[in-house]
């Protein structure tokens, strides 16, 4: 069937890398550069009152989620010491 595909097998093999592809990431500079280019000019970071009403919810979001599996960890051992005590 398909080149990529060891029939027999039922191995799929991948195609080799082309040298062209390895000068691409052999260019480090070059990425270095061009993602410290990306991070100053072209992404948009939030202001400080964004960022610190993110964290708040953030904040209570772990809380509430911690209560509840808090609860949940509690019922839990509550009805398996129930459980258990009719073994007992």
């Amino acid at each position: 069937s398909s080149s990529l595909q060891n029939y027999w097998l039922g191995v799929r093999v991948s195609p080799p890398v082309r040298k062209k592809e390895l000068r691409k990431m052999a260019n480090k500079g070059t990425y270095i550069k061009e993602s410290y280019d990306e991070l100053i000019n072209k992404v948009s970071w939030p202001t400080w009152s964004e960022l610190q009403s993110s964290s708040i919810v953030v904040a209570i979001a772990t809380v509430i989620i911690a209560l509840i599996i808090y609860v949940m960890d509690s019922a839990f051992s509550n009805v398996m010491n129930l459980f258990y005590g009719f073994f007992s």
